[in-house]
């Protein structure tokens, strides 16, 4: 299923071989929301998705609370601004008015995500969106995929914090995906980026939590990865790769899915037993 985003580094193309590596559980928890393209393409009762990108988190947040509202503000963006100098007002508007309802920010988010180069999320230092306008002939609004998303969405709770936050609200029963900024790519999309310490940091508490918990983590191929999670199983996979390449390079690059379960993991599917908690999901979207 495609996503509300594009996104650098996005797993659907990659779901059929991921997929393999995922267990059942009661929930699923990803640190990283990225396009949320594990949680379109999986079936878990529940899913408790994070980012420290709030602009990423507000945009999943109004599409699930607020579709239709939402739906109408973005498509007037996408019908009313189709010049680059529109871009860049969008922009311009997005960086500056701290006036702006979190319903319009939102909208924005996906106008620029849509419009701009490549679809990337880029961000200055000082926290200002700055990705250029993209040439695109007819942007594509995601209607289709925002109506998708706020049907799944009823069984998500998305949060804006940090890996190791996120990490702390894991529960018996949980199953956790991790898909990082990749080591050695581009990893400073939002201001903080992510360096070699965080990325050694999410693999030492990844492998205390394996001892309760399955623990999946997409990653580049490299001797620091491959280091750094010697401790689980990997496997070598190969994705395609569309973003800083120049003419005549091949678009696919070496990855690995690293797996790490517990000796002993019994699944109750859709009930914690620990805390008598009920994580099944049936809501429909609201109009």
């Amino acid at each position: 299923m495609k996503t509300i985003l594009k996104w650098a580094g996005s797993k659907s193309g990659l779901m059929p071989e991921l997929v393999k590596h995922l267990p059942a559980g009661n929930r699923l928890v990803e640190p990283f929301a990225g396009s949320c393209a594990v949680m379109m393409n999986t079936d878990y009762p529940a899913y408790l998705v994070a980012d420290v990108n709030l602009d990423l988190i507000n945009l999943y947040r109004q599409v699930k609370e607020h579709t239709r509202p939402f739906i109408v503000v973005a498509l007037s963006l996408f019908n009313q601004n189709q010049t680059e100098e529109n871009y860049y007002q969008v922009r311009k508007d997005f960086n500056f008015n701290a006036a702006l309802p979190l319903l319009e920010r939102a909208a924005q988010f996906l106008y620029l995500n849509r419009h701009g180069h490549r679809g990337l999320c880029r961000y200055n230092k000082r926290g200002e969106f700055n990705n250029p306008y993209g040439y695109y002939k007819q942007p594509y609004f995601p209607l289709a995929e925002i109506e998708a998303f706020a049907l799944k969405a009823q069984c998500a709770t998305f949060e804006c914090q940090g890996y190791s936050e996120t990490l702390g609200m894991v529960r018996a029963g949980d199953v956790v995906y991790c898909d990082p900024p990749y080591h050695g790519t581009f990893t400073a999309y939002h201001t903080d980026g992510f360096s070699d310490d965080d990325q050694h940091s999410l693999a030492c508490i990844l492998l205390g939590i394996s001892e309760r918990n399955p623990i999946i983590v997409s990653n580049s191929d490299t001797l620091f990865t491959r280091s750094i999670y010697r401790e689980f199983g990997l496997n070598k996979v190969t994705a395609a790769r569309s973003i800083s390449l120049t003419a005549g390079e091949k678009k696919q690059a070496a990855e690995i899915i690293a797996v790490r379960r517990p000796q002993s993991s019994p699944i109750w599917m859709g009930f914690d037993v620990a805390t008598g908690t009920d994580y099944s999901c049936e809501a429909e979207v609201k109009p």
